[in-house]
């Protein structure tokens, strides 16, 4: 007990002392908007319990301790009508190691092109944000896995579009004392520019020349932005109650380069052996005008045959000022 509260102190005050203000412009943005019901239902604290299908985003080292095959998908109405989508499947490739795949995508309607002094121009274009990504997680030890995620990033707005890539990486301890540490750094790679079709532009050169060619092809040049670097540290811990209840705390802290560091928390109750799970957490403690408030979280494990489970989650979000939001996650463990 003393060293669960020595780390949770650690924890809290680094929070606290490197809460720098960073607050700028990233690239690929949607790689920090957090992923997966059961994970925001507790707060985003899920670095160190990471054992579900989203374990892709949070920590990949955690797809590598429970050995199964898993087919995960997760779907969010987000903020202005905009659909946030999740897919990941992992399987066994050996004894102590797991291979996975998993996909972001991020799309939205179709919206009317506006030029200045013409609004009804009877043009739509639109934006989607797409990672395609493969994981690779190793247990080193029956207590230590580590995992890496690498992954294509593609942006799209009408005909312009950035690419790059990233790397993420995780570490997933349990410590002798029974709690767990984890670790992980995600979005590490270079900037991001964006480019396209709409960058052409005619331009005259001169325009106090008469005569001189006023249709020359132009380039608009585009800056390079940094992708959304986070480091989190999380510590989580499993309390029995009787036979049949289960109780896990989890806590993170985050470090990401465009913000000030940040601590989420969060609990999740297991009721009649998980068949009934109830989740909540809170989001950005420590954070200045944060968006995040409060989110809950439903969840229910049911048995489809000797050995599988399907495993359905829940999540409600309120946001201070976007309005609030609602995710829900199908999975299925061999």
């Amino acid at each position: 007990m003393r060293l669960i509260r020595t780390s949770i102190f650690v924890i809290l005050i680094s929070s606290i002392l490197f809460a720098v203000d960073k607050t700028g412009t990233m690239a690929a943005k949607f790689l920090s908007t957090n992923i997966g019901s059961r994970a925001i239902g507790m707060g985003g604290a899920f670095t160190a319990v990471a054992n579900d299908g989203s374990s892709m985003y949070w920590n990949p080292a955690g797809i590598g301790f429970n050995g199964l095959s898993r087919f995960y998908v997760n779907h969010s109405n987000w903020i202005a009508d905009i659909a946030f989508d999740y897919f990941s499947v992992s399987f066994p490739i050996g004894k102590n190691r797991v291979l996975g795949l998993n996909i972001t995508s991020v799309t939205m309607g179709d919206m009317e092109v506006t030029r200045y002094g013409n609004e009804d121009t009877g043009e739509t274009f639109s934006a989607s944000d797409h990672a395609f990504g493969i994981t690779y997680a190793l247990n080193l030890t029956d207590r230590f896995s580590i995992g890496l995620n690498g992954k294509f990033i593609q942006e799209k707005i009408a005909n312009n579009h950035a690419n790059g890539i990233a790397l993420d990486l995780g570490t997933l301890f349990k410590t002798p004392y029974g709690f767990r540490l984890g670790t992980s750094i995600s979005n590490f790679g270079p900037k991001m520019r964006m480019t396209g079709d709409d960058l052409l532009v005619a331009v005259d050169i001169d325009e106090t020349i008469y005569g001189n060619n006023e249709s020359i092809t132009g380039y608009l040049s585009t800056d390079e932005f940094d992708l959304p670097l986070v480091l989190r540290v999380g510590i989580s811990n499993d309390l029995l109650i009787g036979k049949m209840t289960r109780v896990t705390w989890a806590l993170d802290s985050n470090s990401p380069n465009d913000n000030k560091s940040h601590v989420n928390a969060g609990v999740e109750i297991g009721l009649m052996n998980d068949l009934l799970i109830l989740r909540s957490g809170v989001n950005s403690l420590f954070l200045d005008d944060r968006e995040s408030e409060i989110s809950y979280g439903l969840g229910i494990r049911s048995p489809i045959l000797k050995s599988q489970e399907l495993y359905i989650n829940y999540c409600f979000e309120i946001l201070r000022h976007l309005g609030d939001t609602h995710q829900i996650s199908l999975e299925i463990s061999y």
